[in-house]
């Protein structure tokens, strides 16, 4: 009898345990889903503030590549957005948006003195590698340009050769035919922070990716350009194969310390516009000299 009680506490004992493993694996499993689920509706995905505003150390490229030449003293704040002014240079005022922001007031956008808008066409899936709509691209280009904003637009690339770079490039330029832009269309690649069809993309192909979808954009008479932050500048993209096209660069500091020449600078994401419900990235452009 003694011996049978033993036995059933051994059995009971091994059961606890047995549900208590269960219980942390089914709970380890859940947390993996939960980090590993995310949809890209908004630029937010990818995209880590802290390395927008963690100083990078630069490398060494070739003297043809420009130096950063914007002088510090000439950044300053009025009306809640940074501001630049040269002896030679003026920054235009912006912001870039995409479904993320969902329903915008262009109009009271326009009256909150911002200048320009850079807004997405569309995005590749980062899991199936589908191109799909922004699904407020058009009432964004129509609504920016009715309010008198200079506009341009981006593509959130997930290429993982050069011709679904080119097919991106293409998806651009049949989305915006209807519609004249002043500023440039954009190729912008980042990190997805989730399991993603380009995990291990190198720099060399990543460059080669680049330089498809900007020759294609620029080849149908557009000006085309590369989004990127510091480390992306300083240790993905190859500058030099790159400097035909316009830099938008992605640091969230004071004044921008990136070593070299860029002509947009994002410089905060939690930006706050009249007529934009949510945070939106703010940005200068350097596209317009002072007359």
């Amino acid at each position: 009898m003694k011996h049978r009680r033993s036995s059933v506490g051994r059995t009971r004992l091994i059961l606890i345990l047995l549900c208590i493993v269960l219980a942390a694996a089914m709970l380890w499993c859940a947390l993996s889903l939960i980090l590993r689920i995310g949809t890209y509706s908004g630029r937010t995905v990818g995209k880590d503030p802290v390395q927008e505003q963690t100083p990078v150390e630069p490398v060494d490229l070739e003297p043809t590549v420009p130096e950063n030449s914007y002088d510090p003293a000439g950044f300053y704040e009025e009306g809640g957005f940074k501001r630049y002014k040269s002896e030679d240079t003026l920054a235009s005022v912006g912001v870039d948006v995409s479904s993320h922001q969902q329903e915008i007031d262009w109009e009271l956008v326009a009256a909150n003195g911002v200048e320009f808008a850079m807004i997405r066409v569309g995005y590749r899936g980062y899991t199936e590698g589908e191109i799909q709509p922004d699904d407020y691209f058009v009432q964004n280009i129509e609504g920016a340009r009715a309010a008198g904003l200079d506009v341009g637009v981006y593509f959130f690339s997930q290429a993982l050769d050069e011709q679904e770079a080119i097919d991106e490039a293409n998806y651009v330029l049949e989305q915006i035919k209807p519609y004249s832009l002043s500023y440039p269309v954009i190729f912008d690649w980042e990190d997805i922070e989730a399991d993603a069809r380009t995990d291990g993309m190198d720099s060399v192909q990543l460059t080669k990716n680049a330089i498809a979808f900007c020759d294609t954009i620029k080849q149908a008479g557009y000006r085309a350009g590369v989004y990127f932050n510091q480390r992306f500048g300083y240790e993905e993209f190859d500058l030099e194969s790159l400097q035909d096209y316009v830099f938008w660069l992605a640091e969230y500091n004071d004044t921008p310390s990136f070593s070299f020449h860029f002509q947009i600078w994002q410089y905060c994401n939690d930006g706050r516009v009249d007529g934009i419900k949510t945070d939106v990235d703010l940005n200068l452009a350097f596209l317009r000299a002072k007359h």
